[in-house]
């Protein structure tokens, strides 16, 4: 791993979970690979998984739906809708997995992204809050793990871009 700054916290009680990464990019590109699909697809699965979105319509209110793609072919569904954007600081939204079909999952997870310009590049701040307690025990270890491999792809893919 890089020498970037990257810190995980969860608070159990709160059941929240607190991410803090910075990114060797400027803030403006930052943001564009956070909200717009044909980046996000680029880096936001694990490797080897791949995503795929169907559609995005990032502005409040809208969503995106896309899918995790495992090497076999196995789809993982998931929402999200977007609650307030203010360009290139922060953005919301609610996440839920689904079916193919758009049928939520009956808890998903409130996310908050923070994006904050810094001397040699940007710093993403992002809480993530579980409406249940069990759906964030059983998703933290992998979540965790998966997460941090996704983050390596985008320091991968802004050093592919510049």
């Amino acid at each position: 791993m890089n020498n970037l700054f990257f810190d995980f916290k969860v608070d159990k009680e709160a059941k929240k979970v607190f991410i803090t990464r910075d990114f060797n990019a400027p803030l403006h590109l930052v943001w564009e690979a956070f909200t717009n699909a044909q980046l996000l697809d680029q880096w936001v699965a694990p490797v080897p998984f791949t995503s795929k979105t169907k559609y995005m319509n990032f502005e409040e209110g809208g969503k995106r739906f896309y899918a995790m793609v495992s090497p076999e072919g196995v789809e993982r569904w998931a929402l999200q809708q977007y609650k307030t954007i203010n360009p290139t600081t922060s953005f919301s939204m609610f996440n839920v997995f689904t079916d193919a079909e758009e049928n939520p999952e009956p808890s998903g997870s409130e996310w908050v992204y923070t994006f904050k310009e810094q001397k040699n590049g940007t710093q993403v701040q992002i809480e993530i809050y579980n409406e249940s307690f069990e759906r964030m025990e059983s998703l933290l270890e992998g979540f965790k793990i998966g997460f941090t491999m996704t983050l390596e792809n985008l320091d991968s893919l802004f050093s592919n871009l510049k």
